[in-house]
């Protein structure tokens, strides 16, 4: 995953939890009732599986094609449109990479639209494994891509079962993960280049949502979700109605009502260039050197870390927002 913080906003995140410990209401909204739905984490946790023993999602390879080859078909079972969008990339480093993003859709004449998000690739080396001697090799990417892909599909599911009141696309975003490796010092917009690619061509001419949710890192078992820096500047009033949706819920445990560092990721890309107000829960960790689960970009992030209590919690917090709508 692609996610680079500024040292100021790990400092602050440091200073302001170890602060008041009193958890602040400020931002949470809690007016409306809201009804815990129906999701499977086992079919959610099934999905982060299937992915996995594909091997590493890594663009170019054979895995990455059969992993693209599911999703597609597995959205064409519950969705009632399902677009794939096939370009092709430059990495930082020259290489040419064959991408897709899929796309299905719910819905697909409302006017009224959300869409959620996660990428499916995997990084192609552990540049931040404990062991040099792993740092040319490619990862899983269990929590790293295909844990927000697993909670999405699952989410997909239940939208088939239990229609919702306005448009819902689900959009699984390729090439995000080949970024330049730890200590590099080049410029320029290298991660995330799928969601870069749909935020510059959507799958529709004239694509608009009202706003957009993406998973990232959802899996881990002491996972956490503070309100992630360029979340709060683009969209403050969908990081309060997920996060006051999460506590109605229970899961204060989760989603800390704090701020988060900014972080380089598909939505920042969908905020700038398209302009539509999204929303990034991802796990963040204060206490580690990279602001991230100590399984980023390692071989450790494979489907032994994966928490099915973390992939219920985020799956019924998004459907529970999808289902007020």
């Amino acid at each position: 995953m692609n996610k680079y913080w500024a040292l100021l906003g790990v400092v602050a995140l440091i200073l302001f939890s170890c602060g008041d410990k009193k958890e602040k209401k400020d931002n949470v909204t809690s007016e409306v009732e809201v009804v815990l739905p129906d999701f499977n984490a086992d079919s959610a946790f099934h999905f982060v599986q299937v992915q996995v023993d594909f091997g590493p999602r890594v663009p170019n390879s054979e895995a990455h094609a059969q992993c693209a080859d599911y999703l597609t078909q597995t959205l064409k079972l519950y969705c009632d449109t399902v677009y794939v969008q096939e370009y092709s990339t430059t990495t930082y480093n020259g290489v040419k990479l064959r991408a897709k993003n899929m796309i299905g859709s719910f819905n697909p004449k409302h006017e009224k639209r959300i869409f959620l998000a996660a990428h499916w690739d995997s990084r192609p080396y552990a540049d931040h494994d404990p062991d040099p001697a792993n740092h040319d090799k490619p990862i899983d990417g269990a929590n790293d891509g295909a844990s927000g892909v697993g909670v999405l599909l699952e989410i997909a599911r239940q939208l088939a079962i239990k229609n919702p009141n306005i448009g819902v696309d689900i959009i699984f975003f390729d090439a995000e993960d080949w970024g330049p490796p730890t200590g590099s010092d080049l410029n320029g917009d290298w991660w995330c280049l799928g969601s870069q690619y749909w935020a510059q061509s959507p799958h529709l001419d004239s694509y608009r949502a009202e706003y957009g949710i993406l998973l990232d890192m959802v899996g881990a078992s002491d996972a956490q979700f503070y309100h992630e820096g360029y979340s709060s500047h683009y969209a403050q009033s969908i990081v309060s109605k997920i996060w006051g949706t999460a506590h109605q819920l229970g899961f204060s445990d989760l989603f800390i009502n704090q701020p988060g560092n900014p972080i380089i990721d598909d939505h920042l890309y969908i905020n700038r260039i398209a302009k539509i107000p999204t929303v990034n829960i991802v796990h963040q960790d204060i206490y580690t050197g990279t602001g991230f689960n100590p399984t980023w970009h390692t071989l450790m992030d494979n489907i032994a870390h994966i928490d099915k209590n973390s992939l219920d919690k985020v799956g019924k917090t998004v459907l529970a927002v999808i289902y007020s709508e």
